[in-house]
């Protein structure tokens, strides 16, 4: 452990530095989602919609790891600024996608799912070295108040996002030098000031950070982290739609992820600097916080990923009113996050409030699967500001319980960690109710298939008309996807419950203050 100390001058400005790169990553998660049902009829690419999602939570969660242990390597300052660099690169790219046509026979779908892929990488960088420098600056019982703020400017983010997403769709196509540009682009170039300014602060306000420890990146097991994930993944979101779930495609690829994990749990045990320390499962607040973190982010992702295609197919509603309408839910959120975060610092309690949160989510996604196509706004956001208010606990709360579980010189690994399974959740959340999605809406059993809803994508996301127009002309389709999508808020809520039973078993350990005591004792290895 270093004894590098800071003065309040650098904390704060740290921490403000940080927030910027916070609010940039937050944003990119959040600003794409109500321009998606246009982006899929304008690139052709329904089949493909879960995937822009998931090659960017795929690449940054596999990166998570390797990031964290970069920085304990390295020291988090120069990971933080490669990770934006990497960012507004791929922020660009993905702006660009597709308006060239096809390049290296790469439609202009397949364009933006790599280039997101890029975008991850950076990402994955983020989030997680954010959270290690709060770690270094602040013992555990004082990180509840600044985890509370950053949970606000998630929600910020949350926030500004779908609007943003939102309003450029409908209304920023622009007309430069004779060539249509068209509005959804923004969403993606929108990062390119924030990534700028982010780069500046860092570079100007943060005081180096010593690195502490020395060793090697686990490279081997990158690579069979990317050939366990990347085959599950396939399967789980063309199993049912391009193939059958018994199909061997669907077998063979599960079969190949099962291979590549035990050979990565098998490499963990032999270098000295794994990516993920299996001896840190013996700890079990840090086994049943990721486990839980895993389910929740899961469930949250998978559900929230589909809410625009809903109001936007379902109920007829332009993109910028779904932004609008997302707004209850993000408004819950930042008051649920804010005021979890100071009553931790408070009372220095944190498994309450793990409870309280997923309860009001399971009662949020609950009412969510009661919507149907003739289901008002005002209705359905009442229902989303719950879901709001159940997540903002889960957005700081495993991060802390999981810090302060663990040796200080594993703070980086263990905040890496806990990111790395929620992103998975999400990742495998996405990728498989996307695949049930599309599942459910092939056995409507009224001739609706994906392209018949391609054609509704093109209507209803059109910048000038109204969606309820397209509702009107092909209300059947809707009434399929409705029925549909209830089915994935349903299979959210299972493993909401799962997550819920998951909480109840973590141990609750008192928080670590300021002052030097004793570290948590963790089982050593065997020699």
């Amino acid at each position: 452990m270093t004894a590098q100390t800071f003065t309040d001058t650098e904390r704060r400005m740290t921490l403000v530095g940080l927030m910027i790169v916070f609010l940039l990553s937050a944003l990119d998660q959040t600003v794409v989602s109500t321009a998606m049902p246009r982006i899929i009829a304008e690139l052709n690419g329904l089949t493909l919609y879960a995937w822009v999602t998931t090659a960017y939570l795929l690449t940054s969660t596999v990166m998570v790891p390797i990031w964290g242990k970069l920085g304990d390597i390295y020291g988090r300052k120069p990971v933080l600024l490669a990770g934006i660099a990497i960012f507004l690169a791929g922020s660009w790219l993905s702006g660009l996608s597709g308006e060239f046509g096809t390049v290296l026979g790469m439609s202009g779908m397949v364009q933006l799912i790599v280039f997101r892929a890029l975008q991850g990488i950076g990402g994955g960088a983020l989030f997680t070295t954010a959270f290690a420098i709060i770690a270094d600056l602040y013992p555990p019982r004082e990180r509840g108040k600044f985890a509370g703020i950053f949970g606000s400017v998630f929600g910020l983010a949350s926030v500004l996002g779908p609007l943003i997403g939102g309003y450029f769709t409908d209304h920023g196509t622009v007309l430069l030098g004779g060539h249509v540009i068209a509005g959804w682009r923004w969403v993606f170039y929108v990062n390119l000031p924030l990534s700028l300014l982010s780069l500046f602060m860092i570079l100007v306000k943060m005081p180096p950070l010593e690195h502490r420890r020395t060793g090697a990146v686990d490279y081997v097991g990158a690579i069979l982290l990317v050939a366990a994930f990347v085959p599950l993944l396939l399967a789980l979101s063309q199993g049912g739609h391009d193939f059958a779930w018994s199909s061997p495609q669907s077998l063979g690829l599960f079969a190949f992820s099962a291979v590549a994990l035990a050979l990565f749990l098998y490499a963990q045990t032999k270098v000295s600097n794994p990516l993920v320390p299996l001896r840190l499962f013996r700890n079990t607040v840090f086994a049943t916080s990721n486990l839980a973190g895993f389910l929740i982010s899961m469930a949250f992702l998978g559900v929230v990923t589909y809410l625009p295609l809903y109001m936007q197919l379902g109920l007829g509603v332009n993109a910028t009113t779904s932004g609008l309408a997302i707004l209850p839910l993000m408004g819950g959120l930042i008051v649920a996050s804010t005021a979890a975060g100071q009553v931790v610092s408070k009372t220095g309690r944190y498994k309450p409030l793990m409870i309280g949160g997923a309860v009001l989510l399971l009662v949020g996604i609950g009412l969510l699967t009661r919507v149907t196509v003739h289901t008002s706004l005002p209705d359905l956001c009442w229902r989303m500001a719950i879901v709001g208010l159940g997540l903002g606990p889960g957005q700081s709360m495993f991060n802390i319980a999981t810090q302060n579980a663990v040796e200080v010189r594993d703070i980086g690994v263990a905040t890496s960690s806990n990111q790395f399974f929620r992103q998975i959740g999400s990742t495998i959340g996405v990728a498989l109710f996307g695949a049930l999605l599309t599942h459910r809406l092939a056995d409507e059993g009224q001739g609706f298939d994906l392209g018949s809803l391609q054609g509704l994508a093109l209507k209803a996301t059109a910048p000038i008309g109204a969606g309820g127009a397209a509702r009107q002309a092909d209300a059947g389709l809707a009434q399929a996807l409705t029925h549909a999508i209830t089915g994935v808020f349903a299979a959210g809520l299972l493993v909401i419950a799962l997550g819920l039973v998951v909480i109840f078993l973590i141990p609750e350990l008192p928080l670590r203050g300021r002052q030097p005591g004793p570290e948590p004792v963790l089982e050593k290895e065997p020699v």
